[in-house]
């Protein structure tokens, strides 16, 4: 196996792990206290709630956010604020 190969099969298989975690996470609540949306070991962002055009906006498009890099509109891990981005 090639190391490009290897690093996407790494990083896939990371990313399954942390999709099955935040999903376990939710699922070990009791369904009145599900929120899907939070984070994994207290680190990795995710929210499976269906995205808003706010939320898009306000990850992908908020030059007033500080952060580069903001929690995920829909799914696991960080999205660019690209808004930021060009501010600067």
């Amino acid at each position: 196996m090639n190391a490009k190969r290897t690093i996407r099969v790494v990083g896939t298989v990371a990313g399954l792990g942390l999709v099955a975690a935040a999903v376990g996470t939710e699922l070990l609540k009791p369904r009145r206290k599900r929120t899907w949306h939070g984070r994994v070991a207290g680190v990795v962002p995710y929210d499976f709630r269906r995205p808003t055009r706010r939320r898009v906006k306000a990850r992908w498009w908020n030059p007033d956010d500080p952060r580069v890099l903001t929690p995920r509109a829909f799914g696991v891990g960080w999205d660019v604020n690209v808004g930021r981005l060009v501010r600067h």
